[in-house]
Formats: structure tokens, sequence, C-alpha cells
């Protein structure tokens, strides 16, 4: 596997935008895009405003909320939720999301959201009111252990989708996805931001709908970031962003 180089002056101490970009660029790597006809190798950029805004608001956003659950105690617990999810948590309807391999903090964070009401759905609300915080913890830290499917992008959508994910669109004031979901779409456990990478791409265009619109309002804890982000998207931009991600490896 080609890993690139980082050129750096060791004798230069000085903070930069570019040393942060480096950075963050040793710590994910170079990750590929994979799709039906052909992968498409990249180096990790954040050179753009929007994605460097992004990163200092998952920085600055609220405490996440930590799942500390038994993985044995999820695994009986979820018997209810392969139905939707599948029964090894890739879920094979493409409107349902993969919960496989998810971060247990962004779990735990969803289902407390439909707790709340900042996340509605006429199945996951009535499900989700009846779990304890236990109930809740051990469900995602089973989910998480899960080995999750890998996808592929429609071919003649990823150069936008590449274009939006990687350098968002700073006329409009659209951060980089990069910069919270990472180059490889692994997302930030720390912070709660979720992985990507796999998802169905019609999961993820209800998704950013659902945001556009505040249907769905879990992003309080990050300013709003993802609403903001989403109603600034056209169609045919969240399409290709989402087939992207889909395809991400």
């Amino acid at each position: 596997m080609y890993w690139p180089r980082t050129r750096r002056n060791a004798g230069d101490k000085r903070f930069s935008v570019q040393s942060l970009a480096v950075c963050i660029e040793r710590i994910w790597g170079l990750k590929r895009v994979a799709h039906s006809k052909l992968q498409i190798r990249y180096r990790t950029t954040l050179w753009s405003i929007g994605g460097l805004t992004a990163i200092a608001l998952a920085v600055f956003a609220g405490s996440p909320t930590y799942a500390q659950g038994s993985a044995e105690a999820g695994q009986a617990k979820a018997a209810v939720c392969a139905a939707c999810h599948g029964v090894d948590g890739n879920s094979i309807t493409p409107e349902w999301p993969s919960l496989a391999g998810q971060h247990p903090n962004y779990t735990k964070r969803q289902l407390l959201s439909y707790q709340t009401g900042e996340r509605e759905d006429v199945l996951m609300t009535s499900f989700a009111s009846a779990l304890s915080e236990e109930d809740i913890d051990d469900l995602s830290a089973y989910f998480a252990t899960l080995p999750a499917v890998q996808r592929g992008a429609d071919p003649e959508l990823v150069e936008l989708g590449q274009r939006i994910y990687r350098g968002g669109i700073p006329d409009r004031g659209v951060a980089a996805c990069i910069a919270c979901h990472g180059p490889a779409g692994r997302g930030n456990p720390m912070a709660s931001y979720p992985i990507v990478r796999g998802q169905h791409a019609t999961y993820l265009i209800n998704t950013l709908g659902a945001y556009a619109t505040s249907t769905r309002r879990s992003d309080t804890a990050s300013n709003q970031m993802m609403r903001d982000i989403a109603v600034s998207l056209r169609d045919d931009e969240i399409r290709a962003v989402a087939s992207y991600m889909q395809g991400l490896r």
C-alpha cells in the first residue's frame, strides 16, 4: 500500500494551518474510495476554511454521552433490532441504517435523541422509549463489536461527492465532511461523530433531508452544524456525497 510522504521543516515550531492538516493526516492516514468499476486513491487534504471551521466546532462541542455497556447482554437484547437492522447489524434495506461497527457513544446518543424527541420515527420512538439507560449502553456496546459490510459508490457520482466531502462548498459556507467524519469516514468516537463509510446512501440521503427540514435535531450539541450544512446542499449534491460516503473504505 502506498503511503504519502509529508514535507515539513523540522526546525519550524510555529503553528500553521498546514501543520494542523499534516497532524490530522498523520493520525488518519491514506484511505480509498471504492465503487463497482474503479478505485480512487487520495491523499488527505484539509486546507478549506469550511473544513477547519468544522474542526473547531468538533473541538469545542458539548461533552459526549459515553456508553459503557455489556456487549454480551446487548446481544440478547438486540434480537428485536434484527428485523430492521439485520441479524448481524448490517441492514439489507437501504432506508434503514446499518449499526455494525458504529461508535457506541454515537449509537447511545441517537437512542437518547429518540427519547427526548430530537429524532422522530414511529417505530424507533416507540422502541427507544421503553429502553433503560443500561439497555441503551448494552445495545450500543454490542453493535460496536460487529463487523460492518463494505459497499460501493455510484461511479457517476464520485467526482462531485468527493469534492464536497473533501473540500465542502466554501461559497455557500458548507464545511468539508472530512473534518468531522475523517478521510475514510470513520468519524470521531470522542466527539460522537458517526462512522459514515459503507452506510446506505439512501439512508444518508434521508438523513440529510431530515436535517435540512429540521425534523431531525440531534445535532444540538454541535451548534446544529448538520442542519446548517444540509439546508445549503442541493438535491444532486446530497445524492453525490451520500453515494461517496457509501463507498468509503
